[in-house]
C-alpha cells in the first residue's frame, strides 16, 4: 500500500525555522520525483519544492527559494523540507507528493 505520512508543522515566529518530515511506505523515495505542495486557506496550491529521481536535482518556487530546502533519506524513506526565515505568508498546510500518492498534510503557521 502506497502511503505518505508527513508531521513536523507547528506554530513559529517570523524569522524561525522548521523541518517538516514526509514519511514514505509501500515505494522507494529515490524511485520517483518527490514534492512538497502547501495550501492556504481560500488559495490554490503552491508547488514548493521537488527533488528529482535522476541525481537528486531540486527545484523550488520563487517564493521560497533561499530560504527552503529539499532533501530525502534513503536509508529511512523519508523526504524533509528544512524551512528557515519563516513568514506570516508562509502559513499553510503542507503536504508531500509522490509515487502516485498524496500523504494528508501537516499545519505550519507563522505567527508572533
Amino acid at each position: 500500500q502506497v502511503r505518505l505520512v508527513e508531521f513536523g508543522g507547528g506554530l513559529v515566529p517570523p524569522g524561525g525555522s522548521l523541518r517538516l518530515s514526509c514519511g514514505a511506505s509501500g515505494f522507494t523515495v529515490v524511485s520517483t520525483d518527490m514534492s512538497w505542495y502547501r495550501q492556504a486557506p481560500g488559495k490554490t496550491p503552491e508547488l514548493v519544492a521537488t527533488i528529482k529521481v535522476f541525481l537528486g536535482g531540486t527545484t523550488y518556487a520563487d517564493s521560497v527559494k533561499g530560504r527552503f530546502t529539499i532533501s530525502r533519506d534513503n536509508t529511512v524513506n523519508t523526504v524533509y523540507l528544512q524551512m528557515s526565515d519563516l513568514k506570516i505568508e508562509d502559513t499553510a498546510l503542507y503536504y508531500c507528493g509522490g509515487g502516485g500518492a498524496r500523504g494528508r498534510g501537516t499545519q505550519v503557521t507563522v505567527s508572533s
